[in-house]
């Protein structure tokens, strides 16, 4: 069964549910305020006029990273930590995968520029990109 466009939709609509509700935060967009504006600017729809060759080229990327379902459990996991990040050393236990592959899946996620990293001692701290989030909501929505 492979991943359909409804699917991702779905995905990226529950990742900003998900960090809204662990973020305190109800019925508002998950952006800083004028951070919105900019994600129109950066990826605009793919609904309302023909996209440029650079633009379709990141967005393939970003929707291809998300086109796994590992990734997108790495998504949903990041989304419902209550601190908003995750230690890679836990991802290994809930995915069932060895950490080479975890720390494989995360490097995809993080070119993609869906997630960051951040090194602290032996171990890498991950969060979402959260404006990255929005920028794919907004490029695929009306």
């Amino acid at each position: 069964m492979g991943i359909n466009a409804s699917m991702m939709v779905a995905a990226i609509t529950n990742v900003n549910a998900i960090t809204n509700v662990n973020r305190g935060v109800r019925g508002t967009s998950s952006l800083a305020p004028g951070t919105e504006a900019e994600a129109v600017e950066c990826c605009p729809s793919v609904l309302s006029a023909p996209l440029g060759a650079d633009d379709a080229a990141e967005l393939a990327r970003a929707f291809s990273a998300l086109a796994d379902p590992v990734r997108l459990r790495l998504i949903s996991m990041l989304a419902a930590a209550p601190s908003g990040e995750v230690c890679v050393c836990n991802f290994v236990g809930p995915l069932s995968r060895s950490q080479g592959t975890v720390s494989h899946h995360l490097k995809i996620l993080g070119e993609a520029g869906l997630v960051r990293g951040e090194r602290r001692g032996k171990w890498v701290w991950y969060s979402l990109d959260r404006d990255r989030f929005a920028a794919l909501r907004t490029a695929i929505g009306p």
